[in-house]
Parts: C-alpha cells; structure tokens; sequence
C-alpha cells in the first residue's frame, strides 16, 4: 500500500507544477467555471475558492497570503509573478464582492467598489498608477474568448510547462488587446515554460503604505543629529583668538601677528633731543633687545662757552631745541 501512494505522490508530482500550487494556494483537477463580471470585460470563478480571474487571454489570481498578484496562460499554472506597476486595470477595478477569499484588513472597505490597492501598496505605487479607479462601467468592452481546448486537459492529461506555450498558441488564436498585458505576455511565457516564479517580497499592508524603508527614515535622521551638549563642548576645545595688541602709531599700518610683549610709551621730555627713527621690528617669537645695537648715545648738552651769555640763554622748546638764533638776535 505505501508503495502504491508513493507511485501516486511521484505521478502527481510529475504531472502538477508543485511550486506554482503552493505559492497561490489553487491546485484545480478540472477546468474551472468561468462567469463575466457585470459592466467589466473580466471573468471570476464563483466556484473556486480563490480570487481568480480571466481576462485578454490570461489567467489572473491575487494571492491573500503575499498579497500579490499572479498570472498564466493556462488555468492552473504554474504562476508568474506579476508587479504592482503592471498589473491591467480592468483587474484593479473588480469590486471586492467577487473576490472569493478577502484578507481580514478589508474588512471595512465598500464592498461594491475595488479594493484600495493606494493603501496596499503605497504612495509611490498610487502616484504612478494615477486614474487607475476611473472605470467607465457604461463604455462597451467585450470580454477576451475563453480558452475552452482546456478542458481537453483534465488533471491525469494536464501537459508539462515546456508544452503549455506550443499549445497555447496553436489552439488559442486570440491576440491580446490591453498594452499592459501586451508588454507582459512574453514574460509570461517565458517564466511559465520554466515553472513559475514566486514573488520574492511581501506586500506592504495597509498598516504601513510606505513600507519599512519609510519606518526607519525617521529614527535614522534623528540618530544622525548631534546631541544639544556637543555645542558647547566644541566651543571649549576651540578657544577664542587672542586679542592683537597694537603698536605704537607709527606701527599700526603693519599690525604684529606673533605675541609680543606691551610696548612702553615714550613722554616727551624737555631739554631732551628728538627722538631716533623707531628700531626695526623684531622678528617673530623674538624679544626685541634692551637697546638697539646701531643706536648711538643721546648727545649730552655742551655747556656754554661765554659766561656772559649764559645769563641770557633761554629756556628750551618743547622738542629739546635751544632757541640760539633768538639769543643771538638781541646780542
């Protein structure tokens, strides 16, 4: 008996794409019963407990479990993994009253409108799919001819994936009329000859729309702002510059950059003579000396060779000069 069901399981396996019927949940023996969509050039399984569809000549299923949308040119698979961006919008429309199985968070949409697939897949989805809820349900639009050579196909003569194409296209003359499933027909049949593909990522709820890129963003920039006590930390690791100290006036055009030490200011003195030119500047990091090497001594006054006019001399000016010529004016 175990070699029996062994035999079985290995027939089924051969014959039955596993992976397409474990990524969407539909394993289908026969083919299905399909009825059009009122106002809708779609079909929808009323028997099949799945969201499954049928329109421009191809098989259409949204996953409840990743909240993805599939597709094949045969009614049970294998299934190819669609993206948002290219899913057709006479699919999107569908009201979610013929959607067989419905996930828990539509629980309050409108039932006799399209499920809100901005919130399910995000802002950026809903921006660049704009207008894809206006559906004029008036405007005549005949729905695509049903593949119906697959019912010669039942479950025990169901063809393998690198047969279904050549099939397909031999017994199936209809060509699609959607741009959007134009573009994607020949990935479709590429990805279905090789067993399906599944969607590799889950599909953002309508808890987050933005997804987790979007949740984190926020704690990144605030950790990457520096804390408010690192202000005044940098402040004292940078001291202010020291204050420059100026020279005499003469000096002023060629402020001294070095530290130098606070020049004396020089009073005028009487009977003094004038002052020499101001000693060269010394260099930087260098004390200027006591005395400047080339400087002479001040001259001394000569004392008078006549008495007799040293009674009459007069008082020194303010610069240190003697007023001789006067003196000698009233001699």
């Amino acid at each position: 008996m175990r070699k029996v069901c062994a035999l079985l399981l290995l027939i089924m396996a051969c014959t039955q794409p596993a992976d397409a019927q474990i990524s969407v949940g539909i394993n289908l023996s026969v083919f299905p019963s399909l009825v059009v969509v009122p106002g809708y050039p779609v079909y929808y399984a009323p028997t099949v407990s799945a969201d499954y569809f049928f329109y421009d000549g191809f098989y259409w299923v949204f996953n409840v479990e990743d909240g993805q949308w599939y597709s094949s040119s045969w009614y049970n698979g294998p299934w190819v993994f669609v993206e948002p961006m290219y899913v057709p919008q006479p699919i999107l429309v569908i009201p979610i009253r013929y959607y067989r199985v419905r996930p828990t968070y539509w629980g309050g949409w409108a039932y006799d409108a399209p499920p809100r697939w901005g919130q399910h897949w995000g802002r950026e989805w809903e921006s660049r799919r704009a207008g894809w809820d206006r559906w004029d349900r008036g405007r005549a639009q005949a729905a695509a001819p049903l593949p119906l050579y697959q019912r010669e196909y039942p479950r025990d003569r169901y063809p393998a994936p690198s047969q279904q194409v050549s099939i397909h296209n031999e017994r199936y003359k209809y060509q699609a009329h959607d741009t959007v499933v134009q573009q994607q027909r020949a990935s479709i049949f590429r990805q279905q000859s090789s067993g399906g593909m599944k969607a590799t990522a889950k599909a953002e709820r309508v808890d987050h729309p933005q997804g987790p890129a979007a949740r984190e963003r926020p704690q990144r920039q605030e950790s990457a702002q520096p804390p408010p006590a690192r202000s005044p930390r940098q402040e004292m690791t940078q001291p202010p510059a020291a204050p420059r100290h100026e020279g005499p006036a003469v000096e002023r055009a060629q402020p001294e950059r070095g530290r130098r030490p606070e020049p004396q200011r020089v009073e005028p003195q009487p009977n003094a003579p004038r002052e020499q030119a101001v000693p060269q500047q010394a260099p930087r990091g260098e004390q200027p000396p006591a005395h400047p090497p080339a400087q002479p001594p001040p001259a001394q006054p000569q004392p008078p060779q006549h008495p007799k006019e040293e009674r009459q001399q007069p008082e020194r000016g303010p610069e240190g000069h003697s007023q001789e010529g006067q003196g000698q004016g009233h001699r």
